[in-house]
């Protein structure tokens, strides 16, 4: 026991260094306990650490049960991060001093002995580093008693040792290090008990939630996800322990099941709480509102906000990012003690194994900091993501319209898809910038130490590529912005397309279209070069300049006579090896640096953008007694909010509770705006508008989300079987939905694309019915239905349901008015006048004209026999059905929207090759890698010629250095190669891709466009394009090179210490074995990340489209909720997949670290002279930087499998199967082709999908040249679909139409759509101007065009606008009426001039005046052509020369309109009865 003591304390040091009681035997020197120098009192100190550190493990082991007290707060405090750096630091402190008597101890004495200084310090300090970070940052996850009692023990001890300590030094006027240490020891146990005490807060066993603390996110969102009520689902990073998190241990499971099985969305467990978008968005929210409130008068900044709402994990994340940056500092200095020692210059015999153990420790303290800093980053990144995409959509929701002319809807989708990621990727560059430097400052210390004065040399070649570089930084920002600019450009006319795809197909304009794309794209293509040129400038300066910097070293070091050895030479080789890495990065950095930037200003922008102001328009809740639900008072308001151009004019209205409003008047008169006017949506210029109670809205353009019709008509309302039967008996959706193969859980098409336009409105209605509101706003919702069911709908819904509701209805049919209790005359933005019916129809003149335009409209007079009222052929049982539970799936019937498909397990080099193989890729890769491995064997030439002749005293230094240099310089000639391959594969390839994938997108069927939802579509070309485009191609060269570089490095390592491969070579097939089992679920994880991205961007895409229904309705907060939910699921698989990249580089760099130490131990074991000190030099010269090669080429291999799948996305949609030939050279029909318009239907069969049900079943008839045919049907009955058959959107499953004798299924596409005219379903117009809304192709003069404008009742109307043909038309049209939209439609079939013209519906949103006065201009201006009308006003088919009545896809009768009503039982019969009735009944009452 004595000899043990003896080891510890020494023979004659029992008091310690300075001490008097030399030659007392320690086994006898207990009394010297109470001094803080003495062996005793560290041995003391050491059993209280032990005791420390057992409690300590208890304490994380101990298992708490399901209902202990917990912690309940949220966010660390300030203590408990002050007391995390205080303790962390006194930790290091201890550590430090130890590794200092350690060293000290083997110099002076060439031993270790005695134990006790360097134990006690290493062991204190460690066990101080891990109670002060555990108690300080993880207090939390451990229960409460054995927490407060380690804490208690903590403080107990520290107090006893610092009396201790204090006593001593007052009493014999001694101060040492470990004195200092101790009291400071006292002050970092005080703030531990504090922040066990007051910095958590315990929510105990028996509140059982009750008197808790409570939810945070509580209330922030109306229906929103809430908190969890289940752990179980939750990622086990919440939970983990310190050590758990330090090692990536929770990520095991995952991991583990994605080895076993292919990985789901079900699969994802989800973030905790505070990486929430909804915790992230409180935060900034919060933070928000207080720098308001501080500084009202400048808003407040943004990017201020949000490091206020992140410092404290960007400081935490900072300390790892210094951690690893001074311990690879640390390196070179080993290399040099390794020589010395290889040379046989060994102080101790002992310091070979602290060498080695150093190395090991050095590195692995190394890569555990690298993980965390880089792990923290990306997970600052994940929020700050997260946080801008909730911004981005909340602001949405409030944008003011004019705001909303400046933010198009793809420019609000590029925000998300491509800002809000680029800035989510900045955090992780973050601390790459001052890291650097701090490498730097490092490293110029160490090679001053190496190589003297020379080392300036290396400054001022440093300095110089800093400095070239800053020009070039603000030309590459330049640049940046405008490609965003054109970027953006692009998405708008993309998505623009996109979302009107049947319209441009309808009229043969996809092609021009296309190509106005591709022009955009060219411009874009312009910036994109400039941007990778100058980024390609960045990459070779600062690749080129660590050969720069030996050159400039090794030649002052010969200018100045510094000798070169293999100790001095191999410590600067070292040195600059390691910066070289961070070096190369800075062009990414800065890239990065520059691409956030120009992010961030373009969403700080959006995020200041003007919003609504809602105040003082809409009181939630109700007076008691006579209230008026709407209140116009002298009100003026504009669309442009000027108030000299007023949209609407003077509104002087009161409406009353419970009161019904007819809203009549010409097209482009403000009946819309007014009905906008009640849902706040027009800025109010003069004057005041008041709404009571909660609103209801019918848009005139059906707003359909992507869903079921369920889910469509609850609209986030709670489901009431009684009710929900009444609403779908109200809104004759009963017999449609019988025919749907799901009832009413069928799957909608984004919006509503597969359903017709009368089943789209009266969705919409049952919507607007369910809420149950106070005031209901219908905009023109009967204009897309039959006569049969408008009756229908205004006795059941108008008269019936809404009996009690304040109803503002905008009609163009005049039929229902005698109803209303009053009805209000329109034009040009003012009320005429407001009266009932019956009183307006004596006093105006106005009011007169529209009635009488109605009787002529309806025409054919004569026929007031068949004015009985015709009653519902639908029995009571059919009606009474409930649809309230769920129908069984039909046989072999999908949903028509399919879950996102993506590639499935391990896809090998397919997605590589691929990118590869677009426009001679393999030829540019090949040079480019080529040219890298050229210049990595320059770099070991250069070394190894070094290293073999440095320490040779007969070898001439300036020979030496020249060829030295002469090597280098070929070796940066040789890089130059490569960086200009990347530039020229990158922009060849992304070229390729996008020209495939448009003319893909282009080409594709109705039925794609039916399935997909657009955002599926658009995150393709916006998100997936740009990593395509910026960041895959020098990614693509980084990853071959930084893994050539690794492998060089483990091969001059193998080569020099052949020793190392019986370590590497079975490190190797570990390392192969677990990238292998880390890639199972890293691939399925990038693409669960992808096709989740796409939920957020279709969710987005949708609420832009339809933000008037969703703030009318009062469902902000839902869609927010829906919005962050979805935040979440896209943030899960990101989250996953980067700490699954962390799981395998730790592993990795433990692997490497491994090898290099083995490596260490083979030079220093074996017999001094077995390796020259030069070879031993270059071999851990590029052993010390095997770690770091390992990490940059892991990274970029991660990276690299990231964005490949964005290739594989773009891959998923370059082979749609397309339409049939735009052109048949062989089968071209002639110019003047139709001539006669003659056109014969053979039993034509139509089903929209391959397992669908036939939806025109063997129609079959003729219309002769020049004959007016009239198409009528119940809505849905396949009107729509024969119209489709005849532009062939649709191919026939059987029959045949034959127009001319010419057979269109043997035309081309384009030959048969551009010969025929077409006024659509759905008016639709472009962003551009009136001109090129009429005329996109440039065919026609200016005098055809007002000529035209003339014809349909546009000419005055544009001659009122300043720039005439020049006007602006805005994003959807929506600066004009849609009765304006449907006369453009009508100016467009007006100058095609097509012998055969269709209208589908086309004058369902015009007024009878108007529509009078378009049937004569079409009666005149097309008397020799044959004219197919699909309508739901039966006066429109009434002059028809022949009349198609369609029911349930199958031709019923086909015949002249007046034989058919002579008919009995005659479908067209019935409908004319059922117009006829309306119409008497307005006759009648007045």
């Amino acid at each position: 026991m004595g000899s043990l003591w003896r080891v510890f304390c020494g023979e004659n040091d029992c008091a310690g260094r300075g001490g008097d009681q030399t030659g007392v035997s320690c086994s006898a020197d207990l009394s010297f306990v109470t001094q803080p120098s003495s062996c005793s009192n560290h041995v003391l100190i050491i059993c209280f650490d032990v005791l420390l550190l057992v409690m300590f493990c208890f304490t994380v082991f101990f298992k708490r049960p399901i209902k202990s007290s917990r912690v309940a707060a949220s966010f660390r405090s300030n203590l408990q991060l002050a007391s995390a750096v205080y303790n962390g630091f006194l930790g290091l402190a201890y550590l430090c001093f130890g590794v200092w008597i350690l060293e000290e101890k083997l110099r002076k004495s060439d031993s270790v002995l005695p134990l006790h200084w360097w134990v006690l310090y290493l062991f204190h300090g460690l066990v101080w580093l891990l109670l002060g970070l555990a108690i300080s940052l993880r207090g939390h996850r451990f229960s409460r008693t054995p927490l407060r009692l380690l804490s208690g023990l903590a403080f107990l001890f520290a107090a006893i040792t610092c009396g201790i300590s204090v006593f001593t030094a007052i009493l014999r006027k001694e101060m040492s290090v470990k004195i200092i240490l101790d009291i400071l020891s006292f002050v970092g146990s005080s703030m531990l008990i504090l922040c066990v005490y007051k910095g958590y807060r315990y929510q105990e066993d028996d509140d059982d939630g009750e008197n808790g603390v409570s939810d945070p996110l509580l209330g922030v969102v109306a229906n929103g996800s809430g908190k969890t009520s289940s752990r179980g689902d939750v990622t086990p990073f919440a939970e983990a322990s310190f050590l758990n998190k330090l090692t990536f241990w929770w990520l095991n499971p995952l991991m583990k099941r994605g080895k076993e099985k292919t990985l789901e969305d079900e699969d994802m467990p989800k973030l905790r709480e505070d990486d929430r978008a909804e915790s992230c968005y409180l935060l900034f929210s919060e933070i928000y509102n207080k720098q308001k409130e501080s500084s009202r008068s400048a808003p407040p900044s943004i990017l201020k906000i949000i490091l206020l709402c992140h410092w404290k994990e960007i400081i935490v994340s900072g300390l790892y990012a210094c951690l690893k940056v001074v311990a690879l500092s640390l390196g070179p200095v080993l290399l040099k003690a390794f020589i010395n020692v290889a040379e046989g210059n060994a102080k101790s015999e002992y310091e070979k194994y602290v060498l080695v153990a150093a190395l090991f420790l050095t590195k692995t303290t190394e890569t555990l900091a690298q993980r965390q800093w880089y792990f923290k980053s990306r997970l600052v990144g994940l929020k700050l993501r997260s946080l801008l995409t909730a911004a981005v959509y909340q602001k949405q929701l409030k944008l003011s319209n004019a705001a909303r002319l400046t933010h198009s809807s793809g420019e609000i989708m590029s925000y998300v898809t491509v800002d809000a990621y680029r800035i989510g990727e900045f955090p992780f560059w973050f601390h790459q910038i001052w890291t650097t430097s701090l490498q730097l400052c490092l490293a110029v210390i160490i090679l001053f130490d190496a190589v003297g004065l020379a080392t300036f040399a290396s400054i001022v070649v440093i300095l110089l590529s800093v400095l070239c570089n800053m020009p070039l930084a603000k030309l590459q920002h330049k640049f940046q912005s405008r490609m965003m600019v054109a970027q953006d450009g692009r998405l708008k006319a993309m998505s623009e397309a996109l979302v009107n795809m049947k319209v441009l197909k309808l009229y043969a304009w996809e092609t021009h279209f296309r190509h106005v794309v591709e022009n955009l794209r060219k411009i874009e293509e312009k910036c994109l070069t400039a941007v990778q040129l100058r980024k390609a400038y960045n990459s070779y300066l600062f690749w080129s300049s660590p050969v720069l910097v030996s050159a400039a070293t090794f030649g002052a070091c010969y200018v100045l006579g510094v000798p070169l050895s293999s100790s001095n030479v191999f410590t600067f080789v070292a040195t600059l090896r390691l910066v070289q890495d961070p070096i190369r990065t800075i062009p990414d950095v800065l890239a990065v640096f520059i691409q956030a930037n120009v992010a961030f200003a373009r969403l700080v922008k959006f995020l200041e953008a003007p919003e609504l102001e809602a105040a003082n328009v809409r009181a939630k809740s109700r007076a008691n007694g006579e209230v008026s639900s709407v209140c116009f008072k002298s009100a003026d308001l504009s669309w442009d909010e000027d108030p000299l151009k007023p949209t609407l004019r003077n509104i002087n209205l009161e409406v009353k509770q419970g009161e019904k409003i007819a809203i009549c008047g010409e097209v482009g008169s403000g009946k819309s705006t007014l009905l906008a006017a009640v849902l706040r949506e027009v800025p109010i210029t003069r004057g005041t508008v008041q709404v009571q109670g909660s609103i209801a809205y019918v848009s005139q353009s059906a707003w359909i989300q992507t869903g079921s019709i369920r889910e469509n008509i609850l609209f986030g309302s709670a489901m009431d079987s009684k009710r929900y039967q009444d609403t779908l008996e109200r809104c004759s959706l009963v017999k449609d939905l019988e025919l749907l193969p799901y009832g009413d859980l069928t799957e909608i098409g984004e919006r509503g694309i597969n359903l017709s336009g009368g089943q789209k409105q009266r969705i919409q209605l049952a919507r607007a019915l369910y809420k149950n509101a106070d005031v209901y706003l219908l905009d023109d919702p009967f204009s897309a239905v039959d006569a049969h069911t408008a009756t229908s709908l205004f006795n059941e819904y108008i008269v019936g349901a809404l009996s009690g509701k304040t109803v503002l209805l905008v009609t163009h049919q005049v039929d229902f008015l005698p109803a209303f209790d009053s009805v209000l005359l329109m034009s040009d933005g003012e009320i005429l006048c407001a009266a009932p019916y019956s009183q307006l129809l004596e006093s105006s003149k106005e009011f007169q004209d529209l009635i009488h335009a109605h009787r002529e409209t309806a025409g054919a007079e004569g026929l007031s026999e068949l004015t009985e009222r015709r009653t519902s052929d639908a029995s009571s049982r059919e009606i009474r059905r409930s649809y309230t539970e769920q129908k069984a799936p039909a046989a072999g019937v999908d949903q028509l929207i399919k879950k996102e498909e993506r590639e499935v397990g391990d896809t090998g080099f397919k997605p590589y090759l691929l990118y590869l193989k677009q426009n001679k890729g393999f030829l540019t890769f090949g040079v480019a890698a080529l040219c890298h491995l050229s210049f990595v064997v320059g770099q070991i030439l250069q070394n190894s010629w070094m290293a073999a002749n440095v320490d040779d005293p007969n070898f001439d230094s300036l020979r030496l250095i020249l060829v030295y240099l002469l090597i280098g310089f070929v070796s940066t000639v040789i890089l130059l190669g490569r960086t200009l391959a990347t530039v020229v594969m990158g922009l060849q390839s992304s070229q390729a891709l996008f020209s495939q994938l448009l003319i893909s997108l282009f080409r594709a069927p109705m039925a794609f466009y039916d399935s997909t939802p657009l955002g599926r579509i658009l995150s393709r070309v916006s998100a997936d394009m740009s990593i395509v485009d910026l960041d895959l191609p020098f990614n693509f060269i980084f990853t071959v090179g930084s893994t050539t570089n690794c492998y060089a490095n483990l091969a001059v390592l193998a080569i020099i210490t052949w020793q190392v491969l019986f370590v590497s070579i079975p490190m190797i097939i570990l390392a192969i074995r677990l990238q292998s089992y880390y890639y199972c679920s890293a691939k399925e994880l990038m693409r669960i990340n992808g096709t989740t991205k796409s939920l957020v961007a279709n969710h987005l895409a949708e609420s832009v489209a339809g933000v008037t229904t969703i703030r009318a309705f009062n469902e902000e907060d839902r869609f927010f909720a829906k919005n962050l939910e979805l935040i979440d699921t896209n943030g899960s698989p990101y989250f996953n997949y980067f700490s699954a990249n962390e799981w395998l580089i730790q592993r990795l760099e433990i692997l490497s670290a491994t090898v290099l130490s083995f490596a260490g131990l083979c030079m220093v074991l074996l017999p001094t002279g077995t390796f020259s000190s030069g070879f031993i030099g270059m071999a851990l010269s590029y052993g010390l930087s095997l770690n770091m090669s390992l990490v940059f080429s892991i990274n970029n291999q991660c990276m690299l499998s990231n964005y490949i799948i964005s290739v594989e996305r773009l891959d998923q949609y370059m082979h749609i199967p397309s339409e049939a030939q735009e052109v048949v050279e062989e089968s071209r029909p002639p110019t003047n082709w139709p001539s006669e318009g003659r056109v014969e239907i053979h039993d034509l069969k139509i089903r929209y999908r391959a397992d669908a049900p036939l939806v025109l079943r063997g129609i079959s008839c003729t219309f002769e040249g020049g004959d007016k045919i009239g198409i009528v049907g119940r809505t849905g009955s396949g009107k729509t679909t024969l119209i489709s058959a005849l532009f062939r959107l649709v191919e026939p499953a059987g029959g045949r139409i034959v127009v001319d004798g010419i057979d269109i299924s043997t035309i081309g596409l384009h030959d048969l759509r551009s010969h025929f005219g077409i006024i659509p379903q759905d008016p639709t117009l472009f962003t551009g101007t009136v001109r090129y809304n009429l005329d996109p192709l440039g065919q026609h003069s200016d005098m055809e065009i007002w000529e035209v404008l003339g014809k349909c009742q546009l000419k005055e109307v544009v001659q009122e606008k300043e720039e005439g043909l020049n006007a602006p038309v805005v994003e959807d049209g929506s600066n004009w009426s849609m009765g304006q939209r449907q006369l453009f439609c009508l100016g467009r079939a007006l100058l095609r001039r097509s012998k055969v013209l269709v209208l589908d519906e086309a004058t369902a949103s015009i007024d009878n005046a108007t529509d009078t006065i378009l049937q004569k201009t079409i009666r005149t201006e097309f008397a020799d052509c044959t004219v197919i009308t699909v309508a739901h006003r039966i006066p429109t088919v009434m002059d028809s020369t022949m009349v198609l009545a369609i029911s349930d896809g199958k031709l019923v009768e086909y015949d002249e309109p007046m034989k058919l009503m002579k008919r009995e039982g005659s479908l067209f019969g019935q409908l004319v009865k059922e117009y006829w009735s309306h119409n008497n009944q307005a006759v009648q009452s007045q």
